[in-house]
C-alpha cells in the first residue's frame, strides 16, 4: 500500500515529468519517513530507561512527549512529500530545516560537554538525510503556478 502511495511500480500517465525525475525524491523521503518512525515511535515507551541510561531522569515529560510527537509529525510530512515531490517541492526546504533543528543543538551541547557521545552519534544521521533532501530538492523540477482567472 505504501509502495502504491509513493508511486513505485506505476507510470505517471499524462505527467509532464518522467518517473526518474521524481524517483530519487520519492525514495529519499520514503526511506527517511520509515527510518524516522522506526527510531522515534519507541521513544514513547523508553522515558524511564532514558532516565537510567542518561541521568538525570526526565523531569518534564510534556516536553519529552511533545518532542517525540512533533518529530513523528515530521515523518508524516516526509510521506506526503514522497507521494508527490513536484507538488510539495517547496516543503522540502522545511524538511531540510527539520533535520538541522535537532542535530545543531546536540553538536553544540556535545562540544560544550553537556551531552554524551551516545546522544551525539545518532543525531548525525539527520544531516546526512538533510543533504539527501537538498539533492532531492535540486533534482525535483519546480512548477510555475499559474493563477486561475476569476470573473470580476
Amino acid at each position: 500500500m505504501i509502495c502504491h502511495f509513493l508511486g513505485f511500480g506505476q507510470r505517471n500517465r499524462g505527467s509532464v515529468f518522467p518517473d526518474r525525475t521524481m524517483k530519487f525524491a520519492r525514495i529519499v523521503f520514503g526511506v527517511a519517513a520509515v527510518y524516522g518512525f522506526l527510531v522515534l515511535a519507541p521513544l514513547y515507551f523508553l522515558i524511564d530507561r532514558l532516565g537510567r541510561d542518561v541521568p538525570p531522569a526526565v523531569t518534564h515529560p510534556e516536553f519529552y512527549y511533545g518532542f517525540t510527537g512533533l518529530a513523528l509529525v515530521a515523518q508524516v510530512l516526509f510521506i506526503l512529500i514522497a507521494g508527490n515531490p513536484v507538488r510539495y517541492r517547496p516543503i522540502m526546504l522545511v524538511a531540510m530545516l527539520e533535520k538541522v533543528a535537532y542535530t545543531l543543538p546536540v553538536v553544540l551541547l556535545y562540544s560544550a560537554g553537556q551531552v554524551p557521545r551516545q546522544t551525539l552519534l545518532p543525531s548525525l544521521v539527520d544531516p546526512i538525510l538533510g543533504l539527501l533532501f537538498l539533492v532531492a530538492y535540486l533534482r525535483t523540477p519546480a512548477v510555475k503556478l499559474v493563477p486561475i482567472p476569476t470573473r470580476d
